[in-house]
C-alpha cells in the first residue's frame, strides 16, 4: 500500500492518541481513521446509500421550483 506523509497539528495528534488508547502516533491517527472509513461502510449498509446511488443524485440537474 502507498504511504502519504502529513503535518498536523501536534494537539490534534496527542488528543487522537489519548481518546485512542495508542502510543504511536501514526498508529492513532490510523486508527482513527480506519475506524472513520468503517463506520461510513456500516452507515451506507444500513441505509442502502452506496457511493453509485449518490453520484446518481448529484449528477442529475435539478427541475426548476415554482
Amino acid at each position: 500500500m502507498a504511504k502519504v506523509s502529513i503535518s498536523l497539528d501536534a494537539e490534534l495528534v496527542v488528543e487522537v492518541m489519548v481518546l485512542a488508547g495508542i502510543g504511536s502516533p501514526q498508529d492513532a491517527v490510523e486508527a482513527i481513521v480506519r475506524d472513520y472509513i468503517a463506520r461510513g461502510h456500516r452507515t451506507e449498509a444500513r441505509t442502502g446509500l452506496g457511493e453509485q446511488g449518490l453520484r446518481e443524485v448529484d449528477a442529475k440537474p435539478r427541475e426548476p421550483e415554482g
